[in-house]
């Protein structure tokens, strides 16, 4: 399952995961259609309300689901959005897909994600890390991707800034801190899905060219 596969990182990661044999059936869950439209023999797509989950219980028996929901304060126009968003519905996704007997939850978090974090961004997404260690998958991935690069609808200042910066100082920014392309998270976060394991994984930015 993909939930959050109309923004940059889950559009690749439906990509990725149409094309790969490894994968028999992709159930899609979105507030909106996919655009462009998307075909595959192995792809269910839904239009769900977000604020009724519970009604959608049988969507969720699938082995795997990957949640690449984010947003960001100006978008979702309110901190209480924003924490609604990258915080209640992925929970919410969890929480169902643990009930349902899913066995393996992915997230697509944040660099600096802590839950004692001064910066309420940081502090969100690190409270919802909390929380999903808490419903006892058998498996938990956490990717925690710095900037974002990739196609976007909207221009974002500070992803143009960061490209900028990454460009003018080359070798001399961290790998850690580094911007990372849209379709590298993705790649992780399939490669992830596809291979066995147990357990925590936590997956940094630096990290996930290598991962």
């Amino acid at each position: 399952m993909i939930v959050g596969a109309t923004g940059l990182v889950g559009r690749e990661c439906l990509r990725l995961l149409l094309a790969d044999n490894g994968f028999s059936r992709i159930v899609v869950l979105t507030r909106r259609p996919l655009s462009p439209v998307v075909r595959s023999p192995k792809l269910e797509t839904h239009v769900i309300d977000f604020e009724h989950l519970n009604e959608y219980d049988e969507l969720f028996r699938v082995d795997a689901i990957l949640c690449a929901l984010g947003t960001t304060i100006r978008q979702a126009g309110s901190r209480t959005r924003f924490r609604t968003v990258d915080h209640e519905y992925p929970l919410a996704f969890a929480k169902i897909g643990r009930r349902a007997g899913c066995g393996h939850f992915l997230v697509v978090s944040a660099l600096g994600a802590n839950p004692r974090s001064r910066v309420f961004y940081n502090r969100v997404k690190g409270e919802l890390e909390e929380a999903l260690r808490g419903l006892g998958y058998p498996r938990l991935t956490i990717v925690r991707p710095s900037l974002l690069l990739g196609p976007r609808a909207e221009l974002r200042l500070g992803e143009e800034v960061a490209k900028r910066v990454t460009r003018w100082l080359g070798p001399l920014v961290p790998r850690a801190f580094k911007p990372v392309e849209a379709r590298a998270v993705a790649t992780a976060l399939v490669r992830a899905a596809r291979e066995p394991g147990s357990g925590v994984r936590v997956i940094e930015s630096g990290e996930i060219a290598l991962a």
